[in-house]
């Protein structure tokens, strides 16, 4: 692309320290992507592959005891060199989230405009007068009437707890939303419709989002660009019609033949067996190998590097080629 990225994340490494030994359990490493303005990017993988993690260190949102390294610059700031009040004061007007169950993330004893409000006069971006219209703003973009702002989270259901946790990520009008798992313990039907609020919200802010999921259909269907990682480091990325069609990694390709293809039916899915390594005892070589089914002699010995295999796609694996 022509303009400058929004976000650059450049070896983006978390290690946290644990209590036993001194043990340190690596969640992420070497993790390098690019977000472009209106631009969605998918962060795809199993369950603990570092995925939230990764936001979360972008974010700075993680507890004492991690230790983030790399760069991560927004706009061309590096927010890992920010001082914490520095970071406090981007969070959410730059960068901000719409975390994973939203029963868990908002307030039960606080109403749900006063929540949106508070995001904003915390920030110093309005008068209260003027954040109080502004709430109602929000609540009508994400489909919720204002004057059920004066209501609780447990007089909303599921869907309208997201799509209020939607309105207070808008509330201090970011250029980035980080997106984690929107649509959990949410009905078939309910997820399409945040799925496609997403959307929309998009088109008319011009969002860039980076999303979070384990659902290939999603990323399918929002997605410009796929970052698939495992065990923490990222082991194919690029756009997602070539990642779909063209996919090079081993892991890459099970993860796509273990997802139903409608234009496919009766096709016995595939199976990955085994599990990811664990954090504190990770394989001196390739961190699929165990699980491969392309596995070779120096998989168990040598890292592969992330290899641009065709513009703009690349992958970590011994198999490929550079372009």
């Amino acid at each position: 692309m022509s303009e400058p990225p929004l976000l650059r994340v450049r070896h983006l490494t978390t290690e946290f320290l644990l209590a036993d030994a001194g043990q340190r359990a690596r969640a992420v490493e070497d993790v390098s992507f690019d977000v472009y303005p209106g631009q969605t990017v998918g962060l795809v993988g199993e369950s603990g592959c570092g995925k939230t993690t990764v936001l979360m260190s972008i974010l700075r949102l993680l507890p004492a005891n991690a230790e983030i390294r790399g760069q991560v610059f927004f706009r061309g700031i590096d927010l890992l060199t920010l001082t914490e009040r520095q970071m406090r004061e981007r969070r959410w007007k730059d960068i901000s989230i719409v975390f994973q169950g939203a029963m868990n993330a908002l307030n039960p004893v606080m109403r749900v405009g006063e929540q949106i409000r508070e995001a904003i006069t915390l920030h110093g971006l309005m008068p209260p007068n003027e954040a109080e219209v502004r709430v109602g703003e929000l609540l009508e973009l994400v489909g919720i009437p204002k004057e059920r702002g004066a209501q609780y989270p447990f007089q909303y259901s599921g869907g309208m707890r997201q799509r209020a946790m939607i309105a207070m990520a808008l509330a201090c009008s970011p250029g980035l939303l980080f997106a984690d798992e929107p649509t959990t313990a949410l009905d078939v039907m309910v997820q399409a419709q945040i799925l496609e609020l997403l959307q929309g919200i998009q088109r008319k802010l011009g969002l860039a989002i980076v999303l979070v999921t384990h659902d290939l259909g999603v990323v399918a269907e929002m997605c410009d660009t796929v970052v698939v990682m495992y065990s923490g480091k990222v082991v194919e990325y690029g756009p997602v019609d070539v990642i779909f069609n063209a996919p090079q990694h081993p892991y890459t390709q099970n993860l796509l033949q273990a997802f139903p293809d409608l234009a496919r039916p009766g096709t016995v899915l595939a199976c990955i067996p085994g599990a990811p390594p664990r954090l504190t005892d990770l394989p001196p070589g390739c961190r699929f190998a165990p699980r491969c089914p392309a596995r070779m002699q120096w998989c168990d010995a040598e890292v592969p590097i992330l290899r641009e295999v065709q513009p703009a796609h690349f992958a970590a694996c011994h198999l490929v080629k550079d372009v």
